[in-house]
């Protein structure tokens, strides 16, 4: 069996970050969410994995390179632009020959294991397994009616939702979707659905089987979706100290801090990760907070954040809280006057002010 994870999207809301980072290398507990679909398919046995590749190749290649650190071998498949997830599957029949193969999206990320659907799904060689999860906002994504049990449609973003079954980003295929994908015509979006995919395998009487998933399953592409992705994996990590702690600092809680970390004059309290050669002084890191490497937050309050390495904060007089910080930033008070805001922003950045 083989794998296929999908990471040519543009992360278009999650922009400024996207900008000039993949959607699917921005981290999530210090680590890219790409890294954790790796580490899924190969957890469940699969070491042939292709990644279909789009605008962010150069990037996504350098950061992944062969797959050998997990054991994998990574084959690259270049879409020239993002044309829907069956187009993703068309364009990589060459790769998957006559396997059946588990597809994930690159920026979804499940708090359980694949393994046992996908053997499950190597033993009974149904055309398709999809997982599902009930979700408060359908409309929003692929949704799922079932009847007894069975899939009997499947609609795309729907305005109406029929029932609240979304479809995760984790689907499990045979050959037979690659007949479907060629019969199915583009959306109204101009893009091959991989719903309509799916659909048509039913619509051919063709097995396609559902498993409702237990536990939380987040796509990340919003920001509020990846800090709360964030806060649930680090609920799960175990505390870890390899830098320095002074003596006038506290640490509580499960609290991770990477080598070469200097803690100084400050209260961290987890679930908290700090990664390598940061510098942390003065400050209060609250719970839920990823501090990437080589960052500084100095005389300044942060929590349910998301700090992206080399970012540097000082001196803020309020705390910072629910934001996403990208690389090399610098956040900073200037003591000048008259008081004044300066700001140099990107296209599509937000910046809350408290009054």
């Amino acid at each position: 069996m083989k794998g296929l994870i999908l990471s040519g999207g543009r992360g278009t809301r999650l922009r400024p970050i996207t900008y000039t980072r993949a959607k699917q290398l921005v981290p999530v507990a210090n680590k890219p969410v790409l890294f954790y679909g790796l580490e899924a398919l190969v957890a469940a046995g699969i070491r042939d994995i292709g990644i279909v590749v789009g605008d962010t190749q150069a990037e996504i290649r350098a950061a992944v390179e062969d797959g050998s650190r997990w054991g994998a071998r990574v084959t690259y498949i270049e879409q020239d632009a993002p044309r829907g997830l069956a187009h993703a599957v068309l364009i990589s029949q060459s790769f998957i020959q006559d396997d059946q193969f588990v597809m994930y999206l690159g920026d979804n990320l499940l708090n359980h294991s694949i393994a046992r659907f996908v053997q499950e799904f190597d033993r009974e060689k149904p055309a398709a397994q999809i997982l599902l999860a009930r979700v408060p906002d359908p409309q929003m994504f692929g949704v799922a009616e079932l009847n007894n049990g069975r899939v009997v449609r499947l609609v795309e973003k729907p305005k109406e939702p029929k029932s609240d079954l979304a479809l995760v980003g984790v689907y499990m295929f045979g050959r037979e979707v690659f007949e479907s994908v060629k019969r199915i015509r583009p959306s109204f979006r101009n893009e091959l659905e991989i719903t309509d995919a799916i659909q048509d395998l039913i619509d051919h009487g063709l097995d396609v089987r559902p498993h409702i998933v237990d536990g939380w399953w987040k796509d990340t592409g919003k920001l509020e979706d990846m800090l709360e992705a964030n806060r649930l994996i680090l609920d799960t990590l175990e505390g870890k100290i390899e830098g320095q702690v002074s003596n006038d600092s506290r640490v509580e809680g499960k609290v991770i801090i990477g080598p070469g970390t200097t803690i100084e004059r400050s209260v961290v309290r987890g679930p908290v990760i700090i990664g390598a050669g940061a510098r942390i002084s003065g400050a209060y890191i609250g719970p839920f907070t990823s501090i990437g490497d080589r960052a500084e937050v100095r005389e300044t309050e942060i929590e349910h954040s998301i700090v992206l390495e080399g970012a540097v904060i000082t001196d803020l007089a309020n705390r910072i809280e629910d934001s996403l910080i990208g690389r090399n930033v610098r956040i900073y008070r200037v003591p000048m006057r008259p008081s004044a805001y300066r700001f140099m922003l990107g296209d599509n950045s937000e910046v809350g002010i408290r009054w």
